[in-house]
């Protein structure tokens, strides 16, 4: 079923869903198991729902949402409304460059959306949702089972990651397995200064004492061992990070300060002109390698459209680029505009042996229709400071 044949008559199907849901005739369909490649090479599983099953999970996290959103921490930035991955890139920085961080944890969670629990789930969500219909809906989804390749399989953990409810039940999860958590454990635990920043289920902590982080990495683990949960072993590392790494790693005859990534971008030690401590942020390379690759690709397959027809499909995808990595310190949209400017001369010139063109030609059709890498979002202090005057 396909959204423009359930539109020709949305009114009587939407009745029809609201009558079989009311009277308990309502089930679920397993999702579509599909996979998209990862940076790294590697397949990430997706699951797409059936569009009725999507239309009620949409209605379903709409009322979870005004509930939860006055349960949720300040911390916890994935998927809630108002808030995005660079309101969790600001929180991150400023409290980077303004609390006294000397070390942070960059971890990843093995495998989040497939070794998720449903049976703490279920308890979890007992605790805010009364209502056992809104329960048994939740059931129904995630014991739908997936299809893949015509076959259906049943799942015994986890949710679908892409399903539209699966970013919320995440959300929850995590908020009575980590946020509770370590919020009460940087209160009562913790020596110094400690931060938090949560996107989904990517996290990155600053403390100011090694024996902090070092105590903390070691109940993490054991916390997330009762919730079924487990940190990545080779993805999850503690480094010496902040205002004073460069000058105490080079006290001890060490390198520069290692770098760390968090929702797409790098994050570097770094000094200023006038020699102020701040976190420069750099497009990560892989997903730009990832990126300038289906550009290749795609231009192969349209090397024979029309220019105009090119240069349109760039521009949106330049837009697209620069509207998310354009952020003050990030040079790399630039060098990013740069290839995608090699790649178009290199297909355009393979449409013919004999062809005319040449680099001065090029950059009168690139001027036309490629957009200019300039910055497009503010220093992360000063829009931290709008959204939270305090």
């Amino acid at each position: 079923m396909t959204w423009a044949a359930y539109g020709q008559d949305l009114e009587d199907n939407l009745r029809g869903l609201h009558e079989r849901l009311h009277a308990g005739r309502y089930r679920a369909r397993p999702t579509r198991r599909v996979y998209i490649p990862k940076t790294d090479g590697r397949l990430r599983p997706l699951g797409i729902a059936a569009l009725e099953d999507k239309i009620l999970q949409r209605a379903v996290v709409e009322v979870l949402n005004a509930i939860y959103e006055a349960d949720f921490r300040g911390f916890s930035y994935g998927f809630r409304p108002g808030r995005g991955p660079h309101d969790a890139l600001d929180a991150l920085t400023v409290g980077l460059e303004r609390k006294k961080v000397n070390w942070v944890l960059d971890a990843d969670i093995r495998d989040f959306f497939g070794q998720l629990d449903r049976a703490w789930l279920r308890r979890f969500l007992e605790h805010r949702i009364a209502d056992p219909r809104v329960l048994r809906l939740v059931d129904k989804w995630l014991a739908a089972g997936v299809v893949e390749d015509g076959i259906w399989s049943q799942t015994e953990r986890g949710s679908a990651q892409g399903a539209s409810v699966s970013p919320l039940l995440a959300n929850v999860y995590l908020h009575y397995v980590f946020d509770l958590w370590v919020d009460w454990w940087r209160h009562h635990e913790a020596r110094g200064d400690v931060i938090i920043v949560r996107f989904a289920d990517d996290f990155t902590v600053g403390f100011q004492h090694r024996d902090d982080a070092d105590r903390f990495l070691t109940a993490l683990r054991d916390r997330f061992a009762k919730f079924g949960l487990e940190l990545h072993p080779d993805k999850t590392r503690l480094i010496e990070f902040g205002r004073y790494a460069t000058e105490r790693r080079q006290a001890r005859g060490l390198g520069k300060p290692e770098t760390f990534t968090f929702l797409g971008f790098t994050h570097i030690c770094a000094t200023g002109r006038q020699g102020r401590f701040w976190v420069r942020r750099k497009t990560e390379s892989k997903r730009m390698r990832a990126k300038l690759k289906q550009v290749h690709d795609q231009l192969q397959r349209r090397r024979h459209s029309p220019i105009p027809d090119q240069g349109r499909w760039l521009a949106s995808v330049l837009r697209g680029h620069f509207a998310y990595y354009a952020v003050p310190g990030n040079d790399a949209p630039a060098s990013f505009l740069y290839q995608v400017r090699r790649l178009w001369f290199r297909a355009l010139r393979r449409r013919s042996q004999r062809h005319r063109l040449t680099w001065e030609r090029m950059d009168r059709i690139a001027t036309r229709w490629l957009p200019l890498a300039r910055v497009l979002h503010p220093y992360p202090e000063v829009r931290f400071a709008a959204t939270y005057p305090r």
